[in-house]
């Protein structure tokens, strides 16, 4: 039956059967860069979200924004006026989002870095070195939130892997996007009858630039309650506003260079017990730590660590891992956040290097003694340099060296050459692992990128190929997307400060996606087809032997308002060389290969409405048996001030070798007094891992990320351990961003 229904629907929507498309409205249209202006001003405007200091008057409005979203290339439904301000200290940006309808402004979350997606927004893409490759992202909403992030690559990061089951995309160092590196500035947000209003302020010692004197920039604008997005700059719809090719020139800038410094010390007292570790008591522990930023250059800083800030106030939300493979969680740590992209080598579901290996080990911590890091871009190069030192962990780690070096050249036309060598060394003769690798990106026109990377490590001892390679062919335009990608993994391949799921395979994947906009119901219709195999080259398996593979046949609906369904089917294949005892159950599945079909449904309502739901399911082949999986999660929103959400992952499966079911559920809840002050709980239950456990954090926060907070966590055991506290800790932190040279 999944076979018969799946043909009709995906030869519908690839366009077999008529529908109203729309032309490309910016075929033909000439290409010309847009020019802003930014004047210098001797009295800077005061930053409280009203455009009423006179520098305002002397700035020229950039204005004309067009849509990316839902008629690209059509005038932006609502007016934005934009203007940039700027004297020897910072960069200031007024922005004035006129509305016909002042009712129909949705705030969003008040709280730093909340998804733009659900509310209306005001972005900031700033290309400070004008290569069409790196950025500075600062956004706001009526809220009047601090987001920001870096892009690198020109916001593309992952090479279009499917195979690993991870969302790589704006959760980490990885990425084309980083969302988690938090800059120094401050923004200030008003409403009246006409509209909002935003006044940006981002110092010169925020941003890292070169001796170009015209910066790259690109402006986007939401309007919730339309679905719209719309950029200063057109850019065609298949990209987004990091696709900085299409930027617009930011003339008549005077970049200063005046060395800074600043000092991030932070203080961290807890009291807690851990059952587990056989604590009798509960104990008091203390540390301090600080990081320090020196500006080199405009382009280069130097940052130093002592006793590494962990993020101990955000705890990981848990996953489901019924594979045979580790699961993927994001860096949060500020020390390792900084030019993060500039480090970023791999992609494709192997990331060579991965800072989260560095401090953290067998579910614990490692304590980091210190260490430095140089990262940049100098004479036309992105440079890296790291070094950093962790120390003993009785029954987890021995003292270790860290050293990674990257240096990339970014070429016109989105390409860009490079290489990196990653070292890691412990104290014991013997014990050391190094990587070395090249990688390359080829910007074909304006549709088609070529990119691989090649790799090889050393681990004494190591038997085998310790090789590596990857090359990656994409094709994007307004009706399609597609691309080919092919890996190779030697058996003994081992980059240990890297995130490799597995090794000692061939990896091939075929991917092609049609985009059909009707002219009404639907906003967009995505038919796709997907293909990924692994074929073992393990020296004691099989030639070829298929360890995993998927076809993958689907077609999302995509709605005005911002409502998704998603239907598709997959044809899956495991295979066992070995038998497979999964994580949190009795069962054991014997070595074999076991193939079936799945039906596979995902859905998510309108998420920027007092309401929402999302939630899928996978029902169908299994291993020897089968599997129902059903996720789900409720969101219910109060103004820009609470926010409280249930999730549930429920699996029920059946095998020749035994039934078992795993229910992990979660619930989050978040008050924010203001932007920078909240309160938020995280309470989560996992029958897989034999465990429930809450995480309780008040945050007041200070400029990047820093201030005070308060944190409480508490575990314990729900099945064989059922009552027995795991841990309970109460713990205070304060951080703060000193300034000690320059402003």
């Amino acid at each position: 039956m999944p076979v018969r229904l799946s043909v009709p629907l995906i030869a519908v929507a690839f366009g077999l059967v008529p529908l109203a498309l729309q032309a490309d409205p910016l075929a033909g249209q000439d290409a010309a860069l847009k020019a802003g202006q930014a004047r210098r001003t001797d009295t800077p405007p005061t930053i409280d979200g009203r455009l009423n200091d006179a520098a305002w008057s002397s700035a020229p409005a950039m204005t004309d924004f067009v849509q990316l979203e839902p008629n690209d290339g059509q005038p932006a439904s609502e007016e934005t006026e934009i203007r940039i301000l700027f004297d020897d200290d910072a960069v200031y940006v007024g922005a004035w989002a006129k509305v016909a309808d002042p009712g129909t402004i949705i705030p969003g979350e008040q709280i730093r870095d909340a998804e733009l997606s659900e509310s209306d927004a005001i972005l900031l893409a700033f290309d400070t070195y004008n290569d069409e490759q790196n950025a500075f992202v600062f956004a706001t909403t009526p809220a009047g939130i601090e987001y920001d992030g870096q892009v690198a690559n020109a916001g593309q990061g992952g090479g279009g892997f499917l195979g690993g089951g991870q969302r790589r995309f704006q959760i980490g160092a990885g990425g084309g996007f980083n969302k988690n590196w938090d800059g120094s500035w401050t923004v200030a947000v008003t409403r009246d009858d006409d509209g909002w209003y935003a006044e940006f302020r981002i110092p010169f010692n925020t941003l890292r630039y070169g001796a170009n004197d015209v910066w790259g920039v690109n402006i986007g604008r939401r309007v919730r309650h339309r679905n719209e997005q719309a950029t200063w700059a057109p850019v065609p719809r298949q990209f987004t506003l990091y696709r900085l090719e299409y930027a617009g020139d930011l003339e008549g800038l005077e970049t200063p260079f005046r060395r800074s410094g600043t000092v991030t010390p932070y203080m961290l007292a807890t009291r807690g017990r851990n059952w587990s570790e056989g604590d009798t008591a509960f104990a008091a522990r203390r540390e301090f730590g600080a990081d320090a930023k020196l500006q080199v250059t405009s382009g280069l800083t130097l940052d130093a660590t002592y006793n590494t800030d962990f993020a101990q106030v955000e705890a990981d939300d848990q996953q489901v891992n019924l594979t045979r493979f580790s699961l993927f969680f994001p860096e949060k740590r500020p020390f390792f956040l900084e030019n993060a992209g500039f480090f970023t080598i791999g992609g494709g579901g192997a990331d060579l290097f991965f800072s989260r290996r560095i401090g953290l080990a067998e579910g614990g911590t490692v304590p980091i003694v210190g260490g430095g890091r140089l990262s940049g871009r100098t004479g036309g190069f992105n440079v890296g340099l790291l070094h950093i030192a962790t120390g003993l962990e009785d029954g987890v780690q021995d003292p270790n060296q860290y050293s990674v070096a990257r240096i990339a050249r970014e070429l016109p036309g989105r390409s860009r050459l490079g290489g990196a060598f990653m070292y890691r060394r412990g104290d014991a003769e013997g014990d050391y692992n190094q990587t070395l690798a090249v990688d390359g990106q080829l910007g074909l026109g304006e549709a088609w990128t070529a990119s691989g990377w090649a790799a090889r490590t050393e681990t004494p001892d190591a038997t085998g190929d310790e090789h590596a390679f990857n090359g990656t062919l994409g094709w994007t335009t307004r009706e399609w997307r597609a691309n080919v990608q092919y890996q190779y993994f030697g058996e003994a391949f081992n980059p240990e400060i890297g995130f490799l799921p597995r090794t000692g395979h061939q990896y091939l994947q075929l991917f092609a996606m049609r985009y059909i906009r009707p002219t009404r119901v639907f906003r967009e219709i995505r038919p796709h087809v997907s293909y990924y195999t692994y074929l073992s080259r393990k020296a004691d398996v099989e030639d070829g032997f298929e360890e995993s593979g998927r076809l993958h046949l689907d077609v999302h609906w995509e709605f005005p308002d911002g409502m998704e369904l998603h239907t598709g089917f997959n044809w899956l294949t495991q295979g066992l060389y070995e038998p497979f005892s999964i994580s949190g159950t009795d069962v054991t599945v014997p070595e074999g290969t076991y193939r079936g079909w799945e039906s596979q449904v995902r859905f998510w309502t309108n998420e920027s409405a007092p309401l929402s739901f999302n939630g899928g399911w996978n029902i169908g082949h299994f291993l020897t048996g089968s599997r129902r999986s059903v996720q789900g999660a409720i969101t219910g929103r109060v103004n820009s001030t609470l926010t409280v959400s249930a999730r549930l992952d429920y699996n029920n499966v059946t095998l020749e070798e035994g039934d078992f079911v795993t229910t992990l559920a979660g619930l989050n809840l978040g008050y924010f007094f203001a932007p920078n002050v909240y309160l938020q709980a995280l309470v989560q239950s996992s029958t897989q891992l034999d465990i429930w456990s809450s995480n309780l954090r008040f945050g007041w926060l200070g400029t990047a990320g820093t201030g005070l907070f308060l944190v409480y966590n508490e575990a314990q055991g729900i099945g064989d351990i059922s009552g027995d506290n795991l841990i309970r800790s109460l713990g205070i932190k304060y951080s703060r961003q000193i300034n000690v040279l320059g402003l």
